[in-house]
């Protein structure tokens, strides 16, 4: 390959993969059976130039390889005002080239939740997108790092990876220990409790691999999706060990391979609602949400249903946007199942493909976002310039509603 036996697009890709291979200390080069691609988000020509390139000079993927969000719907955006036509124009070509080379057209950052698309325990992958390289990594046990834009379509373009990070079983033991102490089995049960932890997991790791003990058993898939969205975003945590729920950790010992951990972090209530109270950065202490956001990760067909359900029979208060993102598959599960209208009537704005995040799809001049994503309320100050508040997907529906904040605290106190 690095001799251009396999063409100009794959010695491209192997002298870029070489050269980080030395940088990342790697002594070979290992086999992936699958990548997924983050590179898809137009932020610039220079994201165009170089796929393009790519292409131009004949590049296929070697393995089966997924898409991440993309910068607009790609069969709706022309539904949107928002989305100019010198927006929409380089990020639909963007997309369209790494068609062009082989990639499927998943367009979700939660590829993992695509049953064609989930790895094997023990898979040696190359993923992008941190809440999927933390989930691949922990609740399946597959095995990858945190690739960077572009040069994960590299990888994917020779179907290899440098030997190096959690590639490597002796790499992947835990490292920190946090024990959750005096949590309610009531609050257990709650899927905002999992966006809260995640949050939580994430400060605390630093670059650390964390163990949690004290998670209950059967938490469900959507909640340890929260969990590794949460953590990915506040901290680099790539890979979590929950003990008795995730596979590499059936007990403590196990979770640690025999060593003992560098700390020991008991998370307490008052951690959780400080935690909870950090996800809410609204100084300007408004009550009103101009916009709710949904669906970061990209929203499961099981949370869709759960969402039709809280809105039937009601509608969305004058002036308020309400926002779930998705991916094809599950808008599409929903358009069988007649849930899709269910939403549509109570006012929501369903998007395929992309997220508020990466897409120019909120309204200039909204002054308060409303999110249940521990991911959406980490990002959005930042991201949007806008400030947030967290609330459980109940509260975000009863907000948008009422046209006014409406949160319970009693599980949190």
């Amino acid at each position: 390959m690095l001799a251009g036996e396999n063409g100009p697009a794959v010695q491209t890709a192997m002298r870029i993969v070489v050269k980080m291979g030395g940088l990342f200390g790697a002594p070979r080069l290992i086999p992936v059976t699958r990548a997924h691609i983050d590179s898809g988000i137009y932020e610039g020509q220079s994201g165009l130039d170089f796929v393009e390139m790519l292409l131009a000079k004949g590049g296929k993927v070697a393995v089966p390889t997924s898409m991440n969000v993309v910068s607009l719907d790609l069969e709706n955006w022309q539904q949107n005002s928002r989305v100019p036509l010198s927006f929409a124009t380089p990020a639909r070509r963007l997309a369209e080239m790494y068609l062009k080379m082989g990639v499927k057209p998943t367009f979700t950052c939660a590829p993992y939740q695509l049953k064609e698309n989930t790895p094997r325990f023990g898979e040696q992958i190359a993923w992008a997108e941190s809440n999927a390289v933390a989930f691949v990594n922990s609740v399946v046990g597959a095995r990858t790092n945190k690739y960077g834009d572009f040069f994960d379509i590299c990888l994917a373009l020779i179907g290899r990876v440098p030997a190096y990070g959690l590639h490597l079983a002796e790499n992947r033991r835990g490292q920190l220990l946090l024990r959750l102490k005096d949590v309610s089995p009531a609050l257990l049960r709650q899927d905002a409790f999992y966006q809260i932890l995640g949050y939580l997991v994430g400060r605390l790791a630093g670059n650390n691999i964390p163990v949690i003990a004290g998670m209950p058993p059967g938490v469900s898939e959507d909640q340890l999706k929260a969990l590794s969205a949460g953590a990915a975003s506040s901290g680099s945590v790539t890979l979590f060990h929950a003990v008795g729920v995730t596979p590499e950790a059936p007990d403590l010992e196990t979770a640690f391979g025999g060593n003992t951990p560098l700390e020991t972090i008991e998370i307490d209530m008052p951690g959780l609602r400080q935690a909870r109270q950090e996800l809410s950065a609204n100084p300007g202490g408004g009550d009103r949400p101009d916009v709710i956001a949904l669906g970061s990760p990209h929203f499961s067909l099981a949370e869709g249903i759960q969402l039709a359900n809280l809105v039937e029979n009601r509608k969305v208060a004058p002036g308020i946007e309400f926002f779930v993102a998705t991916n094809r598959a599950v808008y599409h599960a929903l358009i069988e199942r007649g849930l899709l209208e269910k939403l549509l009537a109570f006012g929501a704005n369903v998007t395929q493909d992309t997220c508020v995040v990466v897409s120019p799809l909120i309204k200039p001049d909204a002054q308060l976002l409303m999110t249940n994503s521990a991911k959406y309320a980490y990002y959005a100050p930042g991201k949007l310039n806008m400030p947030v508040v967290f609330g459980t997907l109940a509260e975000c529906v009863d907000s948008a509603v009422a046209g006014r904040l409406l949160r319970d605290d009693a599980l949190w106190n």
